[in-house]
């Protein structure tokens, strides 16, 4: 069985919980580490797992919202944090001297956590080697898609048959270019190595979706840009369902426990 939780999604920190159970043991990954490390553990707690549960830590890219606290939390905690070259280069600056057990990871090499089968896969996005990730018990397969500017076909296919999907909705278009926030800023966030536009993220979604995709969550929302109604509403369109079926990733609340499949 395999399940997953956020601790947090937005711009203010990003943290995705996922867990597998082969009926005699438990594996927890945590993907994203973009909080403190007393506010990483408050927020476990809240979902009923403690630090030294976790078997290792995922980092995506170096962007603070989502590498926060990652190298001294699992050093603290002995995790090994598994993230790829160009992030770790990236991120010389955060490393102290008692830095984790960093594993250079690569796109399209899977390997395996304790039973858990995770295979990164490549985004544009503003950073130096991002990656995102697809998880998998052998039963059941979670796809994870943020911080990502556009649509590729590589990204979908990567996605292709998975059981439940976070999707980043970033921003409604028309918010972002009414928005307080500079040129600069509007550009970087909508453009090609930005975030995604709630109906890019609806178009993946058309592309990735099958009968057999149960559970869709909407993530790393903006608080400036965005509305979960406008959110779930451009992803429920898409899969002809009920606003309530499209789940959101809150940043102050995360979410709660989801199974995979079933």
């Amino acid at each position: 069985m395999m399940r997953f939780a956020f601790l947090g999604s937005g711009s203010e920190g990003n943290s995705l919980l996922i867990e597998s159970f082969d009926g005699t043991s438990t594996t927890r990954v945590l993907l994203d580490c973009g909080f403190g490390i007393r506010e990483t553990a408050r927020r476990l707690e809240r979902l009923g797992v403690t630090p030294d549960q976790l078997d290792a830590l995922l980092v995506t890219h170096e962007h603070g919202d989502h590498i926060g606290s990652a190298y001294s939390f699992a050093a603290k905690h002995r995790l090994p944090v598994h993230t790829s070259h160009g992030t770790w280069m990236a991120t010389s600056h955060l490393r102290g001297a008692d830095v984790a057990d960093v594993r250079v990871c690569c796109a399209d090499r899977g390997f395996d956590i304790k039973g858990l089968q995770v295979l990164p896969y490549t985004v544009p996005h503003d950073a130096r080697e991002p990656l995102q990730f697809v998880l998998s018990d052998g039963d059941a397969r979670l796809g994870v898609l943020t911080d990502a500017g556009m649509e590729t076909p590589y990204v979908t296919a990567k996605l292709a048959g998975v059981d439940a999907l976070v999707l980043e909705c970033n921003h409604d278009r028309e918010m972002l270019r009414n928005s307080a926030y500079p040129y600069s800023l509007k550009r970087r966030i909508g453009g090609d190595f930005g975030h995604l536009a709630n109906e890019v993220a609806a178009d993946i979604l058309r592309r990735v979706a099958h009968a057999g995709l149960r559970r869709v969550v909407a993530a790393h929302l903006s608080k400036q840009n965005n509305t979960p109604l406008l959110a779930a509403g451009a992803l429920a369109e898409v899969l002809n369902v009920a606003l309530e079926e499209i789940l959101i990733a809150d940043q102050e609340q995360g979410l709660d426990w989801q199974p995979v499949r079933d």
